[in-house]
């Protein structure tokens, strides 16, 4: 069975082909940053544009590479939700206009649910059950996941989340957009131990974050001190390691709660090299196995639309109303997926 995926939940055009016995067989991303770039964040309208600008000629494209025609396809995943309303609309209106002329299924995944069963697609994967880390743009969780669809929320932030806090607080340092990639190169240069900045939550006795108190931090501290590039260096790599230390206590208080023996790291800031340090560490210490997806599948992307909406279509999880959307979807009203033997 040959499954295209489409994302275009933000600001990434995604599509993929997954087919369910051969895996992953190619995929394609193009990002809006230089699009966004001078408004120092994502204008919704011009990411829409954009998406219905650029998705067909992808699409095309991807299939003439792996000599594929759309007559070969068996079944279309899109992002259904979370996300922009506009730019979700795009991947849903031409995956159900497609799905309309070929007589195949379409399904709409939940934007989470790819992220979490991205590792799915790293050699090796990890086996079920597991506990999730999910840092993906304005959601950072804890999930137990017994399963394909069996989600049970551990903890999650109360405020923002971490991809939002490295954002923001590159803003506040005058770095460019998109400010988490370039707040995490400027770390690398600084001295993380100079300046003392706090840990939200820490040691607050359950599984929640929240990182706008450290944000605010950030701020007060950055008026404090001159403006050097040494000094906001020192101060990026002082905010990198106060993030790293929450995300990475917290997530070996998961897996003692549990007792599960492995992690998933799914999500954009799952692409952080420091985290990636700390956690493979506790790991090692703690005796549990940490898994990631391929770093190029960290952020959004068709194939892990594709990977879900595959397990779903195969069991004729494709629901009621395939061309909709939803902005606001809570991850645990999915259906859950039988294992496939």
């Amino acid at each position: 069975m040959l499954v295209l995926g489409i994302e275009t939940s933000c600001d990434e055009t995604g599509v993929a082909l997954y087919d369910i016995n051969s895996g992953l067989l190619g995929h394609r991303v193009h990002s809006q940053v230089a699009l966004h770039a001078e408004y120092g964040g994502v204008v919704p309208e011009l990411a829409s544009r954009d998406h219905v600008r650029r998705l067909l000629p992808m699409i095309e494209a991807l299939l003439i590479e792996h000599g594929h025609s759309v007559g070969d396809l068996d079944g279309i995943a899109y992002t259904k939700g979370p996300g922009l309303a506009g730019a979700l609309l795009v991947g849903a209106s031409v995956a159900s206009a497609l799905s309309y002329a070929l007589s195949i299924p379409v399904v709409g995944v939940h934007h989470l649910e790819g992220h979490l069963l991205s590792p799915l697609l790293a050699k090796p994967a990890p086996e079920f059950p597991f506990v999730a880390l999910l840092v993906s743009g304005g959601h950072t969780q804890l999930m137990a996941v017994e399963a394909a669809g069996q989600y049970r929320l551990l903890g999650e932030t109360r405020d923002d989340a971490a991809g939002e806090a490295f954002d923001k607080t590159a803003k506040l340092l005058g770095l460019p957009y998109p400010g988490g990639p370039a707040l995490a190169e400027l770390a690398e240069k600084g001295e993380p131990t100079r300046f003392k900045l706090p840990r939200p939550m820490l040691a607050s006795g359950d599984l929640d974050f929240s990182f706008s108190g450290l944000k605010t931090a950030v701020l007060m501290l950055s008026q404090q001190v001159s403006d050097g590039q040494g000094e906001k260096a020192d101060i990026a790599a002082g905010f990198q390691e106060a993030i790293v230390d929450v995300l990475s206590t917290k997530c070996v208080l998961a897996m003692k709660a549990t007792g599960m023996s492995r992690l998933v790291v799914a999500g954009g800031v799952g692409a952080n090299r420091r985290l990636r340090d700390r956690l493979d560490a506790a790991g090692s210490s703690g005796g549990f196995a940490v898994f990631y997806p391929p770093v190029e599948l960290c952020t959004d992307n068709g194939a892990m639309i594709a990977f879900a909406g595959a397990q779903r279509i195969r069991q004729g999880l494709t629901g009621a109303q395939p061309f909709s959307v939803q902005p606001r979807w809570g991850l645990e009203s999915l259906p859950a997926i039988v294992a496939h033997t």
